[in-house]
């Protein structure tokens, strides 16, 4: 049955509150996961530019000794080219982590403020500890 009015909208920022929320944290995993797995593409690059001559040519002693232009200009084109197999790896180990942790299924749909009697979607999947139980592989977060 369908909620008052001052309820659904009470329940409607709850259910938003709680998506953003949700939303927030698949947002900051996915930051950690790629700033963790990128960290190799990001120190090579940022040596490059640093050492280079046109770019911004550091004083540092190791780019007056190890790194000349020929080799600042290698270790920027080497960033880049290894930076789309490191997306990649980054990407699938958050999808593989996701999909374990069930974090999209955290997700409410907005009938869940609309009317009375919708129950939490992972409540009815057995909670978060079902994977303990004999995790149904056949779960979609999108159904």
């Amino acid at each position: 049955e369908p909620r008052s009015a001052w309820c659904c909208l009470a329940w409607s920022l709850m259910v938003i509150t709680m998506n953003s929320l949700v939303f927030l944290m698949n947002l900051l995993l996915m930051f950690v996961i790629f700033t963790v797995v990128l960290l190799p593409t990001i120190v090579v690059v940022y040596f490059g530019f640093q050492c280079h001559s046109r770019v911004l040519h550091s004083a540092a002693r190791y780019c007056r000794s190890i790194l000349d232009d020929n080799s600042s200009s290698a270790l920027i084109i080497l960033g880049f080219v290894i930076m789309s197999p490191l997306i990649v790896v980054a990407m699938a180990i958050y999808c593989s982590l996701a999909r374990h942790l069930r974090l999209f299924m955290c997700f409410q749909p907005y009938s869940r403020a609309v009317y009375k009697g919708v129950k939490w979607r992972w409540y009815e999947e057995g909670g978060f500890c079902s994977c303990a139980k004999g995790c149904n592989t056949q779960v979609k977060a999108w159904v």
